[in-house]
């Protein structure tokens, strides 16, 4: 006799992430294709020494520097391990059995799983036929069982974008009851000012959060490091609920280190962004239309022919995220990787974007 699990459990699909294949070239995964940034790098070198040593469980100095950073009370700051333990955290805090979790679809694919595991029910609503948000759609399905409505901005897999004027008359119609999440995990990739910087929101009602990650522009993915700005009440409540000594010592010291390099995070993210646009430029002269993107990758909505077009390039020696029946995700890397997909999707066996379905 086995030792029995949740029916829930099993039927759980869970977070599918693309495998790393050595040899391949690795663009299915929204990393950088740099390291840490050099500050980090030598900061790390010098931490591995004291690794028998426990990190500080609060990450006090880390908690500091932000709250310093983005001009916010130290007590409304919490970090975690990723940005993606602080959605568990939220909805562990705040949800229950038969409440709701409103977000969009395709979106970050774990929120729908956080929640069911905090044995709440997501309500996916689709995205417009643009591949954004639909903010409408969103506060609509805002109903008395609803506790928390993330909104991912950019979104991850389209890339798209709110604006600050469409996000102000969705948050106005929220009830103060809910808690917004704005997961702004590609914010450093962002060059469009009409994109609102959630942290001020956050710091002017009561019911918004924001979280943010060292994971994407800081280069830190394999070390993960996160943050959230929170209301005070809701802050409280999360830190709680964290692992002790979830944010180990070296992702403190490379966090850390981090904030001290403005002009080199700056610069990367100008040459990623570069790149992306380019990128975006050739797809849609191949064909594909590829929407605006102000994140490190790309959405190709090809529909059914999704898991074809990853199966060819992977073929080939490149990994895509396909997202079946969907599109494909691509990200951004380095100017001969991105050339090495550029040519794969323009071969004449590439599966033809003309026909998606």
């Amino acid at each position: 006799m086995t030792v029995p699990s949740r029916a829930s459990a099993r039927a759980e699909p869970g977070y599918r992430p693309t495998l790393v294949e050595p040899g391949l070239v690795q663009l299915a995964n929204n990393e950088v294709p740099d390291g840490p940034l050099p500050g980090a790098a030598r900061a790390l070198a010098t931490a591995t020494t004291g690794v028998n040593r426990y990190p500080d469980p609060s990450a006090a100095w880390l908690v500091a520097r932000l709250a310093d950073h983005l001009a916010v009370d130290a007590g409304r700051v919490v970090v975690g391990d990723g940005s993606v333990s602080l959605c568990q955290q939220v909805l562990q805090a705040l949800c229950g059995p038969g409440d709701e979790v409103v977000a969009g679809a395709p979106s970050f694919e774990l929120y729908p799983v956080l929640s069911r595991a905090a044995g709440a029910v997501p309500r996916p609503i689709a995205l417009t036929g643009e591949h954004v948000l639909d903010l409408d759609a969103m506060a609509a399905a805002v109903t008395p069982a609803t506790r928390v409505v993330f909104l991912c901005n950019p979104n991850n897999p389209t890339g798209t974008t709110v604006d600050r004027e469409r996000l102000d008359r969705f948050l106005d119609r929220v009830p103060d009851r809910v808690l917004v999440v704005l997961d702004e995990a590609y914010r450093d990739f962002v060059d469009d000012p009409r994109v609102p910087d959630g942290v001020v929101p956050a710091r002017a009602r009561a019911n918004v959060a924001v979280l943010r990650t060292f994971s994407k522009g800081y280069g830190l993915a394999g070390l993960r490091v996160g943050y959230g700005v929170f209301p005070p009440p809701v802050a409280d409540a999360v830190r709680r609920l964290a692992l002790p000594y979830a944010v180990n010592a070296l992702a403190q010291t490379a966090a850390l280190a981090s904030l001290d390099a403005g002009d080199e995070l700056r610069d990367r993210c100008r040459r990623i962004r570069r790149e992306r646009d380019r990128v975006r430029t050739e797809l849609v002269r191949a064909g594909f239309a590829v929407p605006l993107s102000q994140a490190n990758f790309l959405w190709l909505p090809v529909g059914d022919r999704a898991e074809a077009l990853a199966a060819h390039c992977r073929r080939h020696g490149v990994l895509v995220r396909a997202f079946p029946g969907l599109g494909v995700r691509v990200s951004v890397g380095k100017p001969a990787e991105n050339d090495a997909f550029l040519r794969l999707v323009r071969t004449p066996s590439a599966p033809d974007p003309a026909k998606a379905g």
